[in-house]
């Protein structure tokens, strides 16, 4: 894995880029691109934006990467997200405001020998689903509706969501209210479709994020792939630093491994400062918590045969936004070049202060597999 920032003074924006080069096939990318903060007003930073997106695709990367999926961290989406809705590339956009004072920042996967809108390449089908949202009732019952729905759009691609689906993310309108409403309608339909402790669950992050519109409560996207073998697929738990997630009432996993012929990939779920017990470690203190926090994401890429070297891009979440700058230095020190934003997002547990989700990319993998 190869992570560098380049800057590009002439939109005034940085990006941050992980690169994935196998021996033979698909190369991967992760990139997060940066408006340089207080640099015009919201459209113009888009606009700066798009032009390193542009950038990037015809040149840095010679037109051979296609972006499968991009997410806009927006700072006022009531104001910004009717401006984004004319952009053919505004595919996920969230309130999390960046934290560097930016209005929007853009995290991009892409990928060589790709197609759209679904990528089929080697046999494999990868649904990447973003935006999904419903207006009518509580946050329960849009968690209901939302699921249902993106078990039927899998299932007029010829999957299902427990066998196909990888990872998840709700992004929940005030989440200290509404959160309680999205766990017990997750944990209701995953009874429905046979996701129990004693099947599993799904990598996910359950955070504060929210949309243009006051009546949704609720935010989906979602990855899948079709055409994996059985043995593909491996959930990780690390036992010995956090609990399992049903112990305190909520039905996610902590991970998840996808192995192909040629790489490995790692998701990990929205993970904070927790131990085995499923209690907070250093409450109210940003820096423990941000330490164990990485201890935690480290023993999950272990498991996995990985490590925090292989980490292709990370979002960074924080309650209160004097953490900013500790955060940042420390993020800076051990990962400078690693893609990433840190985001104003309140954590699902009022006493975490901080919650981080990435995906590794690790070389080798399984040649009983088909490469990606």
């Amino acid at each position: 894995m190869e992570v560098k920032t380049i800057q590009c003074p002439l939109w005034h924006t940085s990006v941050q880029i992980s690169t994935y080069i196998p021996a033979r096939g698909v190369t991967e990318y992760m990139a997060m691109i940066v408006p340089e903060p207080g640099i015009g007003d919201f459209a113009e930073q888009l606009d700066h934006l798009h032009s390193t997106v542009g950038y990037l695709l015809a040149e840095k990367w010679e037109g051979k990467a296609l972006p499968l999926l991009k997410r806009y961290f927006v700072s006022d989406a009531a104001n910004q997200e009717m401006i984004l809705r004319i952009c053919p590339e505004a595919i996920s956009v969230v309130q999390q405001p960046p934290l560097n004072g930016s209005k929007v920042c853009l995290w991009m996967w892409l990928r060589t020998e790709a197609e759209l809108p679904v990528c089929r390449h080697n046999g494999y089908s990868h649904y990447f689903t973003a935006g999904m949202s419903e207006v009518e009732g509580d946050s329960e019952r849009q968690t209901h509706v939302l699921l249902r729905r993106y078990e039927k759009m899998l299932n007029q691609w010829g999957g299902n969501l427990a066998d196909q689906c990888i990872r998840t993310w709700f992004f929940v309108r005030d989440v200290d209210v509404n959160y309680a409403g999205v766990v017990k309608g997750r944990k209701e339909e995953f009874v429905r479709l046979g996701l129990t402790e004693q099947t599993h669950y799904l990598t996910s992050t359950g955070i504060q994020g929210q949309n243009a519109d006051p009546r949704c409560s609720v935010l989906l996207d979602a990855y899948a792939v079709d055409g994996l073998e059985k043995g593909q697929i491996r959930f990780l738990y690390a036992p010995e630093y956090l609990n399992p997630t049903y112990e305190y009432g909520v039905t996610f996993e902590r991970g998840t491994a996808v192995e192909y012929g040629d790489r490995k990939h790692i998701f990990i779920s929205g993970t904070a400062s927790i131990d085995n017990q499923g209690k907070i470690v250093c409450p109210g203190d940003i820096t423990g918590q941000m330490r164990r926090m990485l201890l935690n994401i480290g023993a999950l890429l272990r498991e996995a045969g990985s490590s925090l070297a292989d980490m292709a891009h990370m979002i960074v979440y924080l309650r209160d936004i004097a953490d900013y700058t500790v955060v940042k230095t420390l993020l800076e020190e051990q990962f400078p070049d690693v893609p990433k934003v840190i985001v104003l997002a309140p954590v699902c547990r009022p006493g975490w202060l901080i919650e981080t989700e990435c995906i590794a990319i690790k070389a080798g993998g399984n040649p009983k597999f088909r490469d990606l």
